[in-house]
């Protein structure tokens, strides 16, 4: 038999795990951070009306909508609380909270997420990496002690 790896302690809950401002409206806690691999597990919170700015996937992502909903754009398609979506590699979208209730989502990302201007240039990337720097920075303006979020 062989020796597995250590399971990730639940974290969830824990208030050492600070959501992290992201935009006008949006925040996010990490929840597993997995930077050699490129992955990463996430809660995403956003007011009704915010909105996702034009991004492309480099690697697949799953996501599961807890509660409000999401209008996914340019196809107009809105998910609500149960749903499950996968996006492929490659996939392009921007997206707005919809309805009169926050939208809170998990996801699982795998490879990094590629911000885009109106013409197709990359303006940031998100990367399992900036996002464990993300989450240190945040520790440290709250005063708190950082979690190992992966191994």
């Amino acid at each position: 038999m062989s020796a597995t790896a250590p399971l990730i302690p639940a974290v969830a809950g824990n208030p050492q795990l600070p959501w992290i401002p992201v935009g006008p409206g949006i925040s996010k806690k990490l929840l597993a951070l997995f930077p050699e691999r490129g992955e990463w597990v996430t809660l995403l919170r956003l007011e009704p009306g915010a909105r996702i700015p034009l991004h492309r996937h480099q690697g697949e992502v799953h996501g599961y909508l807890l509660s409000g909903g999401r209008r996914l754009e340019p196809e107009g398609r809105l998910l609500g609380p149960g749903d499950y979506e996968y996006e492929p590699a490659g996939h392009v979208d921007t997206w707005t909270a919809s309805g009169d209730q926050a939208f809170v989502s998990l996801f699982f990302v795998r490879g990094a997420v590629e911000y885009l201007a109106a013409d197709g240039s990359v303006l940031r990337r998100e990367t399992a990496a900036s996002n464990a720097e993300e989450y240190r920075r945040a520790c440290a303006e709250q005063g708190l002690v950082p979690l190992d979020l992966g191994h």
